[in-house]
């Protein structure tokens, strides 16, 4: 018997993942984006896909990968290929996994939910954001695999406290942002009429009546059986709530924060620390230095200082001089050409972040399930016409640097 008319239908994972007719036409990730951009009002749109001031970091970040082309084998059996990647010794379905990814839970109904339902279904690794409206602890008892990103409060006994509740948890890799000590300037926020947390105007309202699907399916459903969402995770305590007139959430400046901060985590944190948004080579080394287990080479997709590095630019060099531990990369990544890019060049893995959140927004834990597959098969498929069978064989030899390329040489 087929799917009724109402529902597209595809297999992942040995399991029918099925979505809305109105999204058959999802193709690819970037589909999920020009779906998003429909479905939710503009101020949250603007919020998941903009960057700061030019968005010239944004853009570069996807500009990047133009770099290379790749140089294919032939006549090699890759019928036996396998996407199946190892990382902190756990066997994954894909070289890649969700990363962190703020107010998920205002884009999407549970949107960190979603998210991690999704990658524990697809086996694949999913980062709970630290500026997530949803209690770190939910999202582990549904995805006892996944792992936690953290913004280091401003003060010592804060951060106690909050490494403390990660812990009691039950998270078993922590991963600490560093790129983020003070707000960025985010103006197409301020443009869009967006803020944290939002302030109830007359626009903001109109958008919402004319986004019914989102207003009726993610924020009233929130309200009537939840409550009104606050920032769960910033802090040991519980936060600013999401939507307020007069509340303050803190962006207290982090500028005094150093590596002491660290080696502090490092002693209470019995499982793997990952620090996320490294790149520049000497704090790579750092890292090393004062106990981390992985690094993510990242600009925070281009969302903090604009005319930052491509995180591609720089990840050899960072690789080079970080044998001892998986280099993992962010920023830009949409398809599975970008990936194997990435694995070529030495990353051990790669996180990926608005197109989960635009297919959470618009297809719930079946739109991630969805996204996650594609960009899977993609992999695969990528992988056949390359002439390799595992990712882990996936090198530098198979990559051509194209003299057409306008962008600067790299910086290692």
């Amino acid at each position: 018997m087929g799917l009724p008319d109402h529902v597209a239908a595809t297999i992942s994972f040995g399991k029918p993942i099925v979505l809305p007719a109105r999204l058959g036409h999802v193709l690819s990730l970037d589909d999920f984006e020009v779906a998003a951009r429909r479905h939710l009002p503009a101020p949250v749109f603007a919020y998941v896909c903009g960057g700061v001031e030019r968005n010239q970091s944004l853009q570069a970040n996807a500009r990047a990968f133009e770099r290379f082309e790749f140089v294919t084998r032939v006549l090699v059996n890759t019928s036996a290929r396998s996407t199946e990647t190892s990382l902190f010794g756990e066997t994954w379905s894909a070289p890649f996994g969700i990363a962190p990814m703020g107010l998920c839970a205002l884009s999407a109904y549970h949107g960190d939910l979603a998210l991690a339902n999704a990658a524990a279904r697809e086996n694949v690794p999913m980062i709970m954001s630290g500026s997530s409206l949803i209690p770190l602890e939910k999202i582990v008892q549904t995805n006892p695999r996944a792992w936690f990103q953290a913004y280091l409060p401003g003060s010592e006994p804060e951060i106690v406290a909050l490494i403390d509740r990660v812990k009691a948890a039950g998270y078993g890799t922590l991963v600490v942002t560093l790129d983020a000590s003070i707000a960025s300037n985010r103006e197409n926020n301020i443009r869009a009429g967006f803020s944290t947390p939002l302030r109830p105007s007359a626009r903001l309202a109109w958008q919402g009546l004319t986004h019914p699907r989102w207003l009726f399916g993610t924020f009233l459903k929130t309200l009537v059986k939840h409550g009104m969402p606050h920032f769960e995770n910033n802090y040991a305590r519980r936060g600013a709530p999401i939507l307020s007139a007069n509340v303050l959430r803190d962006f207290s400046d982090r500028g005094h924060l150093g590596w002491e901060h660290i080696r502090l985590i490092r002693q209470m944190w019995p499982g793997k620390l990952v620090l996320k948004g490294i790149l520049d080579v000497r704090d790579a080394r750092l890292a090393v230095e004062n106990g981390a287990d992985g690094i993510i080479v990242s600009n925070h997709g281009g969302r903090q200082l604009d005319s930052t590095v491509s995180p591609m630019r720089v990840l050899p060099g960072i690789v080079k001089a970080c044998p001892e531990i998986p280099v993992m990369i962010d920023s830009g990544f949409r398809r599975g050409t970008d990936v194997l890019k990435a694995l070529a060049l030495g990353a051990r893995f790669v996180f990926v972040g608005r197109p989960f959140n635009y297919a959470a927004a618009v297809g719930g834990e079946q739109g991630v399930c969805k996204g996650i597959s594609l960009l899977r098969e993609e992999i695969s498929r990528d992988m056949a016409m390359l002439g390799v069978t595992l990712t882990s064989t996936v090198g530098e030899d198979l990559l051509y640097e194209s003299p057409d390329w306008h962008g600067l040489s790299a910086a290692h």
